[in-house]
């Protein structure tokens, strides 16, 4: 369990938290891997769906982009496991300082606080 503070911010993971934190990614890693087996899955099953593939470009642009978003929301979602494996879950990479209990209910994969997520966006 974490309990730490920081000015007015308080982090406070019970082991409840960490335990729904945890089924939370295990759920978002197998909707990622069944979203990837459909985009990855055959796109047409005749002569004609797949002369409309064909005319549909943008369709396939699409799928190739949620495919690759797919996949970074999967690696982030891999990671935020391992991190709680090695006990260092919770922790911003950047400040190395807890990360608010608020956000990681949102945004269970989170890598930084809001604070650096902000500094990291804002640079190009």
């Amino acid at each position: 369990m974490t309990d730490q503070t920081i000015g007015e911010t308080t982090t406070h993971l019970s082991a409840e938290d960490l335990a729904a934190l945890r089924e939370n990614l295990h759920e978002q890693r197998s909707f990622r891997q069944e979203q990837l087996r459909q985009l990855a899955g055959p796109t047409t099953t005749s002569r004609a769906e797949d002369r409309l593939q064909r005319q549909t470009a943008a369709q396939m642009e699409v799928r190739i982009k949620l495919a690759a978003s797919a996949r970074m929301v999967l690696a982030d979602v891999e990671a935020a496991l391992s991190r709680m494996s090695e006990g260092s879950y919770g922790i911003c990479h950047l400040c190395r300082r807890p990360i608010a209990r608020q956000r990681l209910m949102i945004v269970p994969q989170a890598r930084y606080c809001a604070r650096c997520q902000q500094v990291k966006e804002a640079v190009p």
